[in-house]
């Protein structure tokens, strides 16, 4: 599985590091539209899946059962750096679910937002569930499996069939056949997807277009892509490349990282999907490789690429405060003829 070099990091003028990877781009009838790198690099799609995730909890009725707003959806989907809003919106949709925060199993961290944390630390308070980044992707799990009357100690485990039917959920949109998807354990302890990059991009294609799906899973689809762009800052936060993409371009796209380096796009209007992976797991390069690889592919205008400009290159300072160098990106999308890409399962089925 070959990477590629994407970003260069600088110390004055002399090239110190390099991060590789690979970047796909895919529409949503599988026609490659460009890449860098091997496109059947496989790893896992890491919380870029929550969206993905979050599509049973609309389709089997359990979002409408418990009356969840749009926001609230925004916060399924979310891996929110445990802001107060963030907060908030996680006490609703438990309250609406009628569960105490006990039922949540997704462990506890600081927040993410550091003003956020360093002020529950001035306080001498410990954070709370409701501060974990992956909340409200249990809280979305916990609503499904009350509201179909399954257990809810062990919601996340993959055995339950709340996680089957996300398992389930995720190679349909991938057209992968669920033996040939490795599953892992993500930091919050439910199950985590492993795919070539290839089909990462392809989920979010069909998102972002998917009109040869079912009715049902055409109606979640646009529900979820309301939530995403309509509240950008609840699915990551203050400060994150996610949120800010989305506020930047006015509904444009739909955006969601994934540590260890993971970063997809869909685009509605295009119906494309990107997926970006960073092969050393750095998120110091994800910035640098969405907004160049969108420059690239045209997407951004002039003006908004000038307000992600923070984003493109990331400066470098020392302890004094001056500028030493910057992560730039240095990749070249290779752009493909419209033929549509081959899928070939066998190739990927000897990992079941």
């Amino acid at each position: 599985m070959e990477s590629v070099k994407l970003v260069e990091v600088t110390r004055g003028e002399t090239v110190e590091s390099l991060h590789r990877g690979v970047i796909v781009v895919i529409d949503s009838h599988g026609k490659k539209i460009a890449s860098a790198g091997d496109s059947t690099y496989y790893t896992f799609i890491r919380s870029a899946a929550k969206p993905i995730q979050a599509l049973p909890v609309l389709e089997k009725g359990a979002a409408e059962h418990f009356g969840f707003s749009v926001e609230e959806i925004a916060l399924i989907m979310s891996s929110h750096s445990g802001e107060q809003g963030h907060v908030h919106i996680g006490l609703q949709l438990m309250e609406k679910i009628g569960l105490e925060a006990k039922y949540l199993q997704c462990g506890t961290h600081p927040p993410l937002h550091k003003a956020t944390a360093k002020e529950l630390a001035t306080r001498g308070q410990a954070p709370s569930v409701f501060h974990c980044t992956c909340s409200g992707k249990h809280a979305g799990m916990l609503a499904l499996a009350k509201y179909l009357k399954l257990s809810l100690d062990d919601y996340f485990q993959l055995k339950h069939q709340v996680q089957q039917m996300m398992l389930n959920t995720i190679a349909e949109l991938a057209d992968l056949n669920i033996a040939s998807i490795e599953v892992g354990t993500d930091g919050c302890g439910v199950p985590v997807f492993a795919m070539p990059v290839e089909r990462m991009a392809y989920i979010y294609a069909r998102w972002a277009n998917p009109s040869d799906l079912s009715v049902e899973r055409i109606k979640a689809c646009n529900i979820l892509q309301e939530a995403i762009t309509t509240y950008p800052e609840v699915v990551a936060g203050t400060g994150r490349l996610a949120s800010d993409l989305m506020k930047v371009t006015d509904k444009k796209l739909l955006a969601k990282d994934g540590n260890e380096g993971i970063f997809c796009i869909g685009l509605p209007s295009k119906g494309w999907g990107i997926a970006i992976k960073i092969e050393d797991g750095n998120t110091r390069a994800v910035g640098p490789v969405v907004i160049e690889t969108l420059r690239q592919l045209g997407i951004l205008t002039e003006d908004e690429y000038k307000k992600l400009s923070s984003y493109s290159r990331i400066e470098l300072k020392n302890y004094r405060g001056e500028l030493i160098g910057e992560a730039r990106p240095v990749f070249k999308l290779n752009f493909k003829e419209e033929e549509k890409q081959k899928w070939i399962l066998q190739k990927y089925s000897a990992r079941s």
